[in-house]
């Protein structure tokens, strides 16, 4: 049934007005690099509270202050720090000789703005000057212009890219953040500019074809133990909104033989998962879409190893040369760097991608009464919330399953140490479902699928394989009711 609106806990005015305003003027850009804006600090002055002894550090007052800064902190963290991986996406890869081109001092033509949005590259139109964006309004800015992306960089516009300029205005390096991949812009501005979604999964993001510019790909020739091509060909095989973190820990690119319900539903397909959103995740115990670990354990992870920033990371399970050859090979479970950028962000990170929400679903966005059906059939023949309890929509507690339990092929629960799948939140599904997107004012996105490889493409589909594999008798229409009313959550 659905999850009871009358609120059970009373929250303090003090910590919910503190919380308003933390998250207050979500759209700044840094005023440097790595460094919180002007705003920030101010905001956390000016809501202040010294503690005058240690009594008073339990007060309300003190907690709520507490909790000011540290979303304060994690959004400029989320939002700007590179963690130091300009080392490596500059230093190494040299992706900024791609992105400023020949004319710059880089090689090739260079990446035009309408390049990097058909890459799927998102620009904040907050941190666009007025004048700026009048002209590109009156078609005045040439959107093809390698100049043009250099500008938006130099603005920190560009969602989860910063580039390091030298004095003549060429670019010295690049980094990346974590919004890279998991934010998006609301596209008021046009398709791909508008204002910034924080913890929003970037479906359209082609991270493969991205990396796949860089004038070289050898740290990924040296890792993985073959040629530049084939680098290449799997970073492209990849697709928009996809990304593969195992593939540097076991060298797999392709999964042999997708299975679904006990049918064959493809071969070679590329090991890539979708990239997963970064919102409604208070109260869900394992992440990723098969349960690494924690939200933080997962943020050191990808922090040291998927960026290439300067940290710290243990994990020794990484260290089973049969399941992860690579990783074992390389030491990546026993990670250690001098100076360390990244530990002392986790806390911060952590505790602002808690406190983003899942989006509620515009009017429109959904049949109403057909959710109120789906509502009854969700948690009675349909049994949808024997895992997806609510209202976290995925199991308290250990929300791991066997490959065999939801009817797939084990290829991507094996590559995880627990061999299973997590038992996703569906709060917030519908910004994957494009009918839905429109009734937004959001444009469509380009990979729209659901589970971790996207093999299904429509909910309708999700009903489908779960009807089958549990013999649920579902007709057409409660099936329908049941796809409303995942679209209407969290309502």
């Amino acid at each position: 049934m659905r999850w009871t609106r009358a609120v059970a806990l009373s929250l303090s005015v003090s910590f919910a007005l503190a919380f308003a305003g933390a998250a207050g003027n979500p759209h700044g850009a840094a005023a440097q690099v790595n460094a919180a804006t002007p705003q920030d600090t101010q905001a956390v002055a000016e809501q202040s509270i010294e503690a005058a002894s240690i009594g008073d550090t339990g007060t309300a007052n003190s907690i709520a202050n507490h909790a000011i800064t540290m979303i304060n902190d994690g959004r400029r963290i989320f939002r700007f720090d590179t963690f130091g991986d300009e080392a490596f996406w500059g230093g190494q890869m040299r992706l900024h000789q791609a992105i400023e081109g020949g004319r710059f001092g880089g090689i090739g033509f260079g990446l035009s703005p309408r390049m990097a949005l058909a890459l799927g590259l998102k620009v904040d139109s907050a941190a666009i000057p007025a004048d700026v964006a009048t002209a590109i309004k009156a078609g005045k800015v040439n959107l093809d212009d390698p100049a043009v992306t250099l500008l938006l960089l130099k603005l920190r516009a560009v969602l989860g890219v910063t580039g390091f300029f030298k004095s003549n205005g060429s670019l010295q390096s690049v980094g990346i953040q974590c919004a890279l991949c998991h934010s998006t812009v609301d596209d008021s501005f046009a398709p791909g500019i508008g204002r910034r979604l924080d913890g929003w999964a970037n479906r359209d993001l082609n991270i493969g074809r991205i990396v796949a510019l860089s004038p070289t790909v050898k740290p990924f020739v040296d890792v993985l133990g073959v040629n530049g091509d084939t680098v290449r060909a799997v970073l492209n095989s990849w697709g928009p909104g996809k990304f593969d973190a195992e593939l540097i820990l076991d060298g797999k690119a392709f999964n042999p033989r997708q299975v679904s319900h006990g049918v064959i539903t493809g071969r070679n397909v590329s090991a890539a998962t979708l990239i997963p959103p970064a919102f409604g995740l208070a109260g869900v115990n394992l992440h990723t879409w098969t349960g690494w670990g924690s939200v933080t354990h997962w943020n050191a992870f990808v922090a040291n190893l998927e960026m290439h920033g300067k940290g710290t990371f243990f994990d020794p399970r990484l260290d089973d040369a049969e399941q992860f050859p690579i990783a074992a090979a390389n030491g990546f479970g026993h990670v250690v760097s001098d100076p360390d950028k990244i530990t002392s962000k986790l806390a911060a990170l952590h505790f602002y991608q808690l406190a983003i929400a899942a989006p509620k679903p515009p009017a429109g966005s959904f049949d109403r009464e057909a959710a109120e059906r789906g509502d009854e059939l969700f948690s009675g023949k349909a049994k949808c919330n024997v895992c997806h309890v609510e209202p976290l929509f995925t199991e308290p507690g250990w929300n791991l399953h066997t490959p065999r339990q939801i009817g797939l092929d084990a290829f991507q629960a094996n590559r995880a140490p627990d061999h299973r799948y997590r038992t996703s939140p569906l709060g917030g599904i519908w910004t994957h479902v494009n009918e839905s997107r429109r009734a937004a004012g959001l444009s469509a996105i380009k990979q729209a699928g659901f589970f971790h490889d996207g093999r299904f493409r429509t909910l309708m589909d999700v009903m489908n394989h779960y009807d089958q594999l549990f013999n649920l008798g579902l007709t057409d229409q409660e099936k329908r009711d049941v796809v409303e009313y995942m679209k209407s959550l969290p309502d």
